[in-house]
C-alpha cells in the first residue's frame, strides 16, 4: 500500500474508533444517568419506551430522546442575538470533542511492518492542548446565556464563566506534579512511565505519587462539568435551568451532549493522568510479572486485550463516579463553591506543588 495512504487510512481509522467510543458512551450514559439515579433515589427509573412491546430495562429510551429532540420545534426568542444564539451551542460541543485527539487508547501496534500509536494525534504538549482547546468551552455558556434575552441565562452564563475561570486554576496547579514527577507533558511519556512500580510493590500511578493532585483535579473536573454538587450554571430551583432556559430541540441536545462527552473526556483524561490509562497492572509486553519476581507468560493478543479492556474500564468507572456524586452530593451554594475554589483548593495546589519540588530535590531518591 502507498505510504501516504497507509497514514491516511490509519488516521481516519483511529479517529473513528476514539469517536465511536466515546459517542457510545455519551449514548449509554444518559441511560445509566437515569437509572442510577433510580436506583439511588429507591425508584425505577425509565421503563416505558418499547419496541414491539420489548422494553430491554429502558435501554430505548436514549433513541427517543433522539426522536424528540429532532422533531421538536426549533425556535429563536424574539430578544435573542441570532448569530450568537445560534453558535453557543457549536462552542460548547466542539471543544470537548477535540479533546479527545492527544488521549491514548492502547500501546503501539505493528501493522504491516509499521509502527502505530494507538492515539489520533502524539503531541509533545498534549495536557497543555487540553487546557487550550477545553478552556474554549466558557464561550460556549457564556454566549448562550448573553446571547438569550433573558434574565435566567444571563445569570447562568455569569455564574458559569466565574465558577470554571476560578476551578481551571486550581486544575492546572494539581497537576503541575505530575509534569515534575514524569518530566513530561506528552500524554503517551506520562502512560508509559507509569508502567513502573513504586517501592517495588505498587503501580507507579499518578494517584499513588500525587494522592493530593488527584483530589484536587478530581473535584476541579466536576467543577468544570457544571455537575451536581456544582451545577450553578444550570440550578434549577434558582434559575429554571440556567444558560440552555432559551433552548430548545437539536440546539438543547447539543448542551446535554457536551455535558455527557465532558464526563466522558474527563473520565479517559483522570485515568490517563493518575491510573496509568492503557496499563494494566504487573502486565508486561509479554505477560505478568508480579513482585518477587513470580509471573507467566501470555498470548500477545491476550495483552493487547487486556490493555484496551483496562483503559475502557477505568473510562467507565469514573464516568459512573460522576453519575454517583451527582445524585449523592446536594448542591453547594456560590458563595460556598466560590470558597472552595479560592480558599482550600488554590493553597492546598500551591503547597502541594511545593511538596513535590520539595521531594523531588532530595538527594538519593
Amino acid at each position: 500500500m502507498n505510504p501516504a495512504l497507509f497514514d491516511l487510512v490509519v488516521a481516519v481509522a483511529r479517529i473513528a474508533v476514539m469517536l465511536a467510543f466515546c459517542l457510545t458512551l455519551v449514548v449509554v450514559f444518559t441511560w445509566v444517568e437515569r437509572k442510577g439515579a433510580a436506583y439511588i433515589q429507591d425508584r425505577r427509573g425509565p421503563n416505558r419506551a418499547a419496541i414491539f412491546g420489548i422494553r430491554a430495562w429502558g435501554l430505548f429510551h436514549p433513541m427517543a430522546d433522539a426522536l424528540k429532540f429532532l422533531f421538536k420545534e426549533d425556535f429563536i426568542p424574539d430578544r435573542a442575538h441570532r448569530l450568537f444564539y445560534q453558535i453557543a451551542p457549536m462552542f460548547a460541543l466542539a471543544p470537548v470533542i477535540m479533546t479527545i485527539a492527544v488521549i491514548p487508547f492502547g500501546p503501539d501496534v505493528t501493522l504491516f511492518g509499521r509502527r502505530i500509536a494507538l492515539q489520533i494525534a502524539d503531541l509533545n504538549v498534549g495536557i497543555l492542548y487540553i487546557f487550550a482547546v477545553s478552556g474554549m468551552t466558557v464561550y460556549g455558556v457564556v454566549l448562550a446565556g448573553w446571547s438569550s434575552g433573558s434574565k435566567y441565562p444571563l445569570l447562568g452564563g455569569l455564574r458559569s464563566s466565574a465558577q470554571m475561570l476560578s476551578y481551571e486554576v486550581s486544575m492546572g496547579l494539581s497537576l503541575m506534579g505530575i509534569f515534575m514527577v514524569f518530566q513530561s507533558v506528552r500524554l503517551s511519556q506520562i502512560v508509559a512511565a507509569q508502567g513502573g512500580l513504586l517501592f517495588g510493590v505498587l503501580p507507579k500511578w499518578g494517584v499513588f505519587v500525587q494522592p493530593l493532585g488527584f483530589v484536587l483535579f478530581l473535584v476541579a473536573q466536576y467543577a468544570e462539568a457544571n455537575r451536581t454538587p456544582f451545577d450553578l450554571p444550570e440550578g434549577e430551583s434558582e434559575l429554571v435551568a440556567g444558560y440552555h432556559t432559551e433552548y430548545g430541540s437539536f440546539k438543547f441536545s447539543m448542551f446535554m451532549m457536551a455535558e455527557y462527552f465532558h464526563m466522558v473526556v474527563g473520565a479517559a483524561i483522570l485515568s490517563t493522568l493518575f491510573f496509568g490509562g492503557w496499563q494494566f497492572p504487573y502486565l508486561g509486553d509479554t505477560g505478568f510479572l508480579f513482585p518477587g519476581g513470580a509471573g507467566f507468560a501470555l498470548p500477545p493478543a491476550l495483552v493487547f486485550l487486556l490493555r484496551i479492556g483496562s483503559f475502557v474500564g477505568k473510562v467507565v468507572f469514573f464516568a459512573w463516579l460522576y453519575v454517583w456524586v451527582r445524585w449523592t452530593i446536594p448542591r453547594f451554594r456560590y458563595d460556598q463553591v466560590m470558597r472552595l475554589g479560592w480558599k482550600m483548593m488554590l493553597p492546598l495546589s500551591l503547597a502541594n506543588l511545593f511538596a513535590t519540588g520539595l521531594i523531588l530535590l532530595l538527594p538519593g531518591r
